[in-house]
């Protein structure tokens, strides 16, 4: 894979499993990349395919135009790039912040960053390490379009799709918690249902083919609940939040019968039915959504 930029270098700063693959796929771009990590002994394995080790996080911060910081949150970003060296580096270059965490702390790097002359890109990575640099990686970015489009071609070489979102530099961020609510949200009712199966003699793999199934229901309500939620129809006629309360009531004692924390569930039905108290019990579940904003 090549670039067709005229940019040749580029710095990533933290090589967790996530930064690794990140400079692998610069390297495989051909990209000259320089990295660095608080831990030493991460980088060996770029080096050895070509990467060049910085001595430290000013050194790797100086040798790029464009400067990628991928660490576990934005409590590693400030201890890093809130070095008065490595901001003093920083100054007239570009900062791409593909670190995790909140659209507040997004806002707060960004304004450091324009105090201390240092351009500034958010970003997320929607994405496992292992389609980093293949055609299934998703990367959001917010922030300045003009910057976001002079990197852009640097960029491409981590493969997949990437989507601009706008100026406003916490929209990333805002993107990323609220698809990971979905993820986890999902994966913690998918635990929750083997447990149940289990103690009712039913295996994980058994399970497996009709979860999938109930996974596959699911995308096109997301584009029909998007619709009632952004025009306030919330419309119930196929299954209005009276009936959802029965089945959710239903998981709840089946799983308690079996000693099993239900939790969750019952903290779902609970939101239906402080929805129904409400008066929206012939509306659908995603009315539930429009309930929790209320202030």
């Amino acid at each position: 894979m090549s670039t067709s930029s005229g940019q040749s270098a580029v710095t990533v700063l933290g090589l967790g499993p996530m930064g690794r693959a990140l400079a692998g796929a610069f390297l495989e771009a051909g990209l000259r990349t320089t990295v660095w990590n608080r831990t030493p002994g991460r980088d060996r394995e770029l080096v050895a395919r070509g990467a060049t080790a910085a001595r430290s996080a000013a050194e790797a911060a100086a040798a790029s135009e464009l400067v990628v910081v991928c660490v576990v949150d934005y409590d590693a970003v400030d201890a890093v790039l809130r070095q008065e060296r490595v901001a003093d580096a920083l100054e007239g270059r570009t900062v791409v912040n593909l670190s995790a965490d909140t659209p507040a702390r997004a806002r707060a790097t960004a304004r450091w960053a324009d105090r201390h002359g240092v351009r500034y890109l958010d970003g997320a990575i929607m994405t496992p390490t292992t389609t980093i640099g293949t055609p299934d990686a998703v990367f959001l970015h917010s922030g300045p379009e003009e910057l976001y489009r002079r990197h852009r071609p640097v960029l491409d070489a981590l493969g997949g799709t990437h989507t601009h979102l706008g100026e406003e530099i916490g929209r990333a961020a805002a993107y990323d918690i609220a698809l990971l609510d979905v993820f986890w949200t999902a994966m913690a009712g998918y635990a929750h249902a083997l447990a149940v199966a289990r103690a009712e003699g039913i295996t994980a793999r058994e399970l497996a083919p009709f979860a999938r199934g109930i996974g596959a229901i699911l995308p096109p309500l997301f584009e029909e609940t998007a619709r009632d939620a952004d025009e306030g129809t919330w419309s119930g006629e196929g299954n209005p939040l009276t009936s959802a309360v029965s089945s959710m009531a239903h998981i709840v004692q089946v799983s308690e019968s079996h000693g099993i924390d239900a939790g969750v569930m019952r903290a779902a039905e609970g939101l239906a039915r402080r929805a129904i108290g409400l008066g929206h019990g012939g509306d659908g579940f995603i009315r539930i959504a429009e309930v929790l904003g209320r202030r």
